[in-house]
């Protein structure tokens, strides 16, 4: 037994796991070994002696009135406290007692199946490090390598230590890919699955992935001097980013697009061509939609009952609107409301220039419920 424990160490390094944990994984094994070997009905303890450094094996007892009803079953969880008071003349009603069981005993099966269930509990151990490590990393970009596509179109992509997914909805439309590419990707969500073990999920359709390739891409928003406040996206086509400077000196907008457009355009090039509209932020709501539906000019908005009613010339109507309804549509999804055009002197009952509902409340959450 003392060999386990000399290679405990040398366990942590080469897994990369800490050296603690490792030591509460062989005291487990060691009294799931017990249970198995000298029956699970007893109570036992391990531990690890920090100067002789070798593994300690004790059966636990309780000790209790000599007229309790648990010793006359014949459970050996218990002590009468004559008895105990034998072993330790100190001992009180309710403490523990200890005996150390000798481990030079327990044979070659007791070894095997030590090794077993410290095998299996360094594996979970390192299942549920991976598994934090990449729940840690949602929301973030990742690069890996694909190594096979199936029948499905699902691409599994090689991310370090583990396989990750990166089903055919969370594609671009268009893209394809070949086993050998390097692909980039945002970590979408991270499950444990009791038949495949840590599944990890990729999309590139997310507007988390946007916002982490801008984030990658300027500077200014990964040293948070501009931060972006929300995104929308119709993947492969077109998106609306919500950016607010958080430096007097910092101009958001200028900032993400970069000098000639260098900065957007190296993101839109990832993202499959998407035209990307940057967009500064207000805490004005009225303001804040009547930017986002640019490149329309608006007249006016105002806030009623959840809905954003926007009024603008009619020769503004189809701008706002945008090829196939675009641009309304990303705009509602930015701001969480509905949006209703209305053209300049008519009603705003007019039902042709409607996007569909959206919850109310998100425009209370984006704004700090105001």
């Amino acid at each position: 037994m003392e060999k386990i424990v000399d290679i405990i160490e040398s366990i942590a390094h080469e897994k990369g796991l800490d050296i603690k944990a490792v030591k509460d994984t062989l005291t487990l094994a060691l009294i799931k070994t017990a249970k198995k070997i000298y029956g699970a009905e007893y109570e036992y303890g391990a531990e690890i002696d920090p100067f002789t450094k070798t593994l300690k094996l004790y059966q636990k007892v309780i000790v209790v009135q000599p007229e309790d009803e648990r010793l006359k079953s014949g459970n050996e969880n218990f002590i009468a406290i004559k008895d105990a008071k034998e072993v330790d003349p100190d001992i009180e009603i309710g403490d523990e007692l200890t005996y150390e069981l000798p481990l030079d005993n327990l044979g070659r099966t007791a070894a095997a199946t030590l090794q077993k269930e410290l095998e299996f509990h360094i594996q979970r151990l390192l299942e549920n490090n991976i598994f934090e490590k990449y729940q840690n990393m949602v929301g973030k970009t990742i690069f890996g390598t694909v190594a096979r596509i199936d029948n499905d179109e699902n691409t599994y992509i090689e991310i370090d230590e583990i396989r990750a997914v990166l089903p055919r909805k969370n594609r671009i439309k268009g893209e394809k890919f070949k086993v050998g590419n390097v692909v980039k990707s945002v970590i979408r969500k991270v499950l444990i699955d009791k038949s495949q073990g840590i599944y990890v999920e990729l999309s590139r359709t997310s507007p988390k992935f946007l916002e982490s390739l801008l984030e990658l891409e300027v500077p200014e928003i990964k040293d948070g001097l501009v931060k972006i406040i929300g995104s929308a996206r119709i993947p492969g086509e077109r998106a609306k980013v919500s950016l607010l400077s958080l430096h007097p000196n910092v101009d958001a907008v200028g900032a993400t697009v970069g000098t000639r457009g260098m900065r957007i355009n190296a993101v839109s090039k990832e993202l499959h061509n998407e035209n990307i509209d940057c967009i500064e932020f207000s805490n004005t709501p009225e303001i804040f939609i009547a930017r986002a539906l640019s490149p329309a000019i608006i007249s006016n908005v105002r806030i009623q009952n959840g809905k954003a009613i926007v009024t603008l010339p009619a020769d503004q109507k189809s701008k706002a609107i945008g090829k196939s309804g675009i641009n309304i549509r990303l705009t509602s999804m930015l701001c969480g409301l509905d949006i209703e055009l209305v053209e300049s002197g008519t009603s705003s009952n007019d039902p042709t220039s409607k996007e569909e509902p959206r919850d109310p409340n998100a425009l209370k959450n984006l704004f700090g419920g105001n």
